[in-house]
């Protein structure tokens, strides 16, 4: 039996229904992102299953017991909010300690479960500092550890990384799921950042206009993209009108292999990702144009305009023997293609 399940779960505000539904099983330990744009759900799933919102219809079990109708403080979750939501009269300790307090725990148990919890999170020298005098990471971390004092059964993270800069990002994600690992702790994290919910999850569920539309371990979901959305949403997507027959997507001069499966002969719109392309001065291929040049780390990243301004982009290792410039007029060729 898995360990959280999510049963049928719906969720109307009034006549507009924001979860469709939804189902999924959760394994014990398992680190779970829920990725999608604004508005497609995850939180108002992530908020009834802490109970902050009651679902309209299904069930939600943890454990095999029935949490469906139970209040927040009965369900012994965990959460983590973007905005930190910390007690700004109350010390790092305090804070730490706030769901023990009210648990009604002997204060000798929970003065030692906070520097526990403050040695996990590296900031135990900081246990007298109050929020204002902490940086924001360091303010996130107390967060986590003030969810993780009281030993949830569920670990809930609703975009806590957003409001931080890039490196602090980074950072704390491979913190995040370093403690994640070392406690054992079932978790879901929702984002709409792409890189975050593929670096961290064991699996991602990809939502869109409250329902699933594909759910996998990260690399699945991005080599293999069932729907037309989720290759869009999980990255770059180059984009061509192909004419598709014996399993090849046929382009004015070149064909190419096709990397899913379609629904037979016809004409598509094909898509292709830029490091899955190929560039050279001539050849078949479609035609195109330099418009920029970008570095991206160890790859040179291309900005190329095709004949009809159709945008396109490439991503090519760096290479002293081959240079590229503004305006230079080349051949882009993809490796394969996915049509939908």
């Amino acid at each position: 039996m898995s360990f959280l399940t999510l049963t049928n779960i719906q969720k109307s505000f009034g006549q507009v229904q924001v979860v469709k539904n939804f189902n999924m099983n959760i394994e014990k330990g398992e680190f779970v992102s829920f990725l999608g744009p604004s508005g497609c759900g995850k939180t108002t799933i992530l908020r009834m299953i802490a109970g902050f919102e009651t679902p309209t219809g299904g069930a939600l079990t943890i454990n095999g017991k029935d949490q469906t109708s139970l209040k927040p403080n009965q369900r012994n979750i965990g959460m983590v909010f973007q905005a930190y939501a910390l007690f700004p009269n109350m010390t790092v300790h305090d804070n730490v300690a706030f769901g023990m307090k009210v648990a009604g725990k002997p204060k000798a148990e929970i003065d030692a479960r906070v520097k526990e919890m403050l040695a996990l999170i590296h900031l135990g020298h900081l246990a007298d500092r109050f929020p204002y005098q902490m940086s924001g990471g360091q303010q996130q971390r107390v967060a986590l550890a003030r969810a993780l004092a009281v030993k949830p059964q569920v670990l809930l993270l609703d975009e806590p990384l957003s409001a931080l800069d890039a490196k602090i990002r980074v950072s704390l994600r491979e913190e995040i799921r370093a403690i994640q690992r070392q406690l054992g702790i079932t978790t879901i994290f929702v984002t709409h950042d792409q890189e975050e919910a593929l670096d961290l999850a064991d699996r991602v569920v990809v939502l869109k206009d409250g329902e699933i539309e594909q759910i996998g371990e990260p690399l699945e979901l991005y080599r293999q993209p069932k729907t037309a959305f989720v290759f869009d949403f999980l990255g770059s997507a180059n984009k061509l009108p192909c004419h598709v027959q014996g399993g090849m997507a046929r382009f004015d001069s070149f064909e190419v292999p096709l990397a899913n499966i379609s629904g037979g002969d016809g004409d598509y719109i094909a898509r292709f990702r830029p490091f899955e392309t190929t560039l050279s001065p001539d050849g078949p291929g479609i035609p195109v144009t330099v418009s920029a040049i970008l570095a991206a780390g160890s790859a040179l990243r291309l900005e190329l305009r095709g004949a009809d301004g159709t945008l396109f982009e490439t991503e090519q290792p760096r290479n002293p023997a081959l240079t590229y410039a503004h305006g230079d007029r080349l051949s882009l060729r993809p490796q394969k293609v996915f049509i939908y």
